[in-house]
């Protein structure tokens, strides 16, 4: 890098913070970010005399909104170092060991969201302030205040500043993002976007809507004299705050690596976003004696996660048939390593989501993965776009049979009941883990036996015998027996796995138990009057029970006569009890497996529900309980720890 390439990439940094901090409207990933932000790092630090007072490396956190009045902090809220590998974990230790060797270190979680600074004064919350540039944010109390996780007061009567970070649970990100969509309004990119855009809101009932969590890291000034930032930690939390999901004192390498493993792997199971681990020095004389850099403390440090969000480059937009004859375009992107995966494509949904998000072939895009599903694009680099991107057209035909596409509503259906891509991924879903669980069938294996002529539907399946299939191409006799072994033990299942495995639109696991609990093997006779009673199913899931039923009549009666599946057994009747005939959600961490709760509430006759409504009785919730107990408390619904439950049984 020469002067002229850092004045260029000192302008990119900052037009792509301005992008990320004050129109919180991202144009490229953290990775990318970070990369061009060590490479000026590393330029200022091997030509000192011509660092720019412009630099983005003497900044700390966002600018500042012109839409509040300006507050300074009481104490400087800092960034932190961030490191990517173990070998930076290594350096940054032996570092951090010449200045102490007699330490150890608290690890947490480093929270993908808003920082916020909370000032209480004589035990009463007095302001709230936005991070800013570290030294003046926004005061933006009134918002603060809407947020259910932050107390008015607390116990502690001194002046003191608790850090943390806003958060959007994933299931209430998408939520917003449902309504958004629904509105006509654009969508957020990311849980964090949307913190930081909840947040920052004039309008301070529009925060309140949001369903915003604090999630304390640190303390600013304070009076408090402990030895240890974990015990003092402990304390915050004792006031009313939220804890982390995952937190451990840790003695060096080894046990930092260690937990740092565990958090990268749980990451995907916790309610809110996490970008990586963060450590500090837990005994805090040692972090006093340590100090600070210009920019960074030297006791802390950012140990960051693989990045999930990468740019690549649309190439093809495919057509997927599924079961239903639901046409779903894939956008076929070019190889992008995300995480130690090589991602090729990413979902769309439908071709409203293309047109709403305008993707068109050639576009540069962000695509985010989260676990092990497909990754999806979360946006469009429009600015990127050189004029050689070519619109998407929507089908008209079946890219498998080439009869006429349905529109209907969202979806593009293929009507034909006899194309091939219907036929296959209906016996994929029948022989799936929620449904019988056939093992052996194998797209590859349900493709061959469709084309070779012996199976046309479910029921051929149970017609084969080893003859027919020792005639087939690859099938040895132990692969053949393995997979008539596994049909005969398809039979005598759970009814509502069979009632699953027919593939009926808008009919899931959850529903088919509702279905096969209420009418048992009378389900096919059931009246759209009956049907809608039950608890979770609505006019549109009524109407589809019917008219499969009506279709499939003979089809469902041999493979009843086939299978042999299971009725269900009625309960006996509860006895009187507090919960009979009432509606219950379970959160939390509680002192058996949610499991077994739910079927110990189930036997004195509740309904236990995954979601809260009005019509929810009782919320029982355990330690670490989410934005269910949130919703629970806003809606009036009456909230049970495990231990009131258990008096009340």
């Amino acid at each position: 890098m020469n002067n002229t390439e850092y004045k260029e990439a000192m302008q990119t940094l900052n037009l792509w913070s301005k992008h990320y901090y004050v129109l919180d409207d991202p144009i490229t990933t953290d990775e990318v970010y970070d990369k061009l932000y060590h490479k000026i790092i590393e330029y200022e630090e091997l030509n000192p005399d011509i660092l720019d007072s412009n630099s983005p490396t003497q900044r700390v956190g966002d600018m500042i909104s012109e839409g509040f009045t300006k507050e300074p902090h009481l104490s400087r809220m800092w960034s932190l170092e961030d490191i990517f590998d173990k070998e930076g974990l290594d350096k940054w230790l032996t570092k951090t060991y010449k200045l102490d060797s007699n330490i150890s270190f608290y690890c947490e979680p480093k929270y993908d969201g808003a920082s916020l600074n909370l000032i209480y004064e004589n035990g009463v919350l007095v302001k709230g302030v936005t991070r800013g540039d570290g030294t003046i944010g926004e005061l933006i109390t009134r918002n603060v205040k809407t947020i259910k996780s932050i107390p008015l007061t607390v116990e502690h009567k001194e002046t003191i500043e608790i850090r943390g970070e806003i958060v959007i649970f994933k299931d209430e990100f998408e939520r917003i993002n449902k309504r958004r969509l629904a509105e006509g309004e654009a969508v957020f990119a990311n849980p964090r976007n949307a913190a930081a855009g909840s947040l920052r809101q004039l309008d301070s009932s529009v925060t309140a809507k949001r369903n915003l969590v604090f999630l304390p890291y640190g303390v600013g000034i304070d009076t408090l004299e402990y030895k240890y930032l974990s015990d003092k930690m402990e304390y915050i939390y004792s006031l009313g705050f939220r804890k982390p999901p995952q937190r451990a004192v840790t003695q060096g390498y080894d046990e930092i690596e260690e937990i740092y493993e565990v958090m990268n792997r749980d990451r995907d199971s916790y309610d809110m976003m996490l970008d990586g681990m963060v450590v500090k020095v837990n005994e805090i004389a040692a972090q006093i004696d340590m100090g600070y850099t210009v920019k960074v403390p030297r006791f802390s440090v950012a140990y960051k996660f693989p990045a999930v969000e990468k740019i690549t480059t649309v190439k093809e937009i495919i057509l997927q048939v599924g079961r239903t004859g639901a046409v779903t375009p894939v956008a076929i992107v070019e190889p992008t390593d995300i995480d130690g995966v090589v991602v090729e494509r990413a979902t769309l949904h439908n071709f409203d989501e293309i047109e709403r998000k305008d993707i068109r072939l050639g576009d540069k895009v962000i695509i985010l993965r989260s676990g092990d599903v497909i990754p999806k694009i979360i946006k469009v680099l429009t600015h990127e776009r050189t004029g050689d991107e070519v619109q998407v057209i929507k089908p008209t035909h079946c890219p498998v049979c080439e009869s006429e596409l349905l529109q209907e509503e969202v979806l593009l259906k293929c009507q034909n009941l006899e194309c091939d891509a219907r036929v296959v991924n209906s016996i994929m879903y029948f022989a799936s883990k929620p449904c019988l669980n056939i093992d052996g069938l194998g797209v590859k294996i349900v493709e061959a036996l469709f084309k070779s002529g012996l199976v046309k539907s479910v029921v051929d399946l149970f017609d084969l015998d080893l003859e027919k299939l020792l005639e087939l191409e690859g099938f040895k006799e132990k692969k053949s027996q393995n997979l008539l072994n596994s049909l005969v033990n398809a039979k005598g299942q759970d009814y509502w796995r069979f009632i699953n495995s027919l593939g009926i639109e808008h009919i899931g696991e959850v529903a088919s138990k509702t279905l096969a609990e209420n009418f048992g093997f009378s389900f096919v006779t059931a009246t759209k009057e009956q049907i809608i009673e039950c608890e979770g199913i609505g006019e549109e899931m009524a109407e589809s029970v019917l008219e499969f039923v009506r279709v499939n009549t003979e089809t469902i009666t041999k493979l009843q006569t086939i299978l042999e599946p299971l009725e269900p057994v009625k309960r006996e009747e509860a006895k009187e009890n507090p919960f009979k005939g009432k509606t219950v959600v379970l959160t939390g961490t509680m002192s058996e497996s949610r499991g077994v709760i739910k079927e110990m509430i189930e036997t004195l006759g509740a309904k236990v529900s995954g979601s809260i409504s009005k019509k929810t009785d009782f919320l029982i919730y355990g330690e670490d309980a989410g934005s269910k107990y949130d919703k629970a408390e806003k809606l009036g619904v009456k909230t049970l720890t495990e231990g009131e439950m258990r008096e009340l049984i």
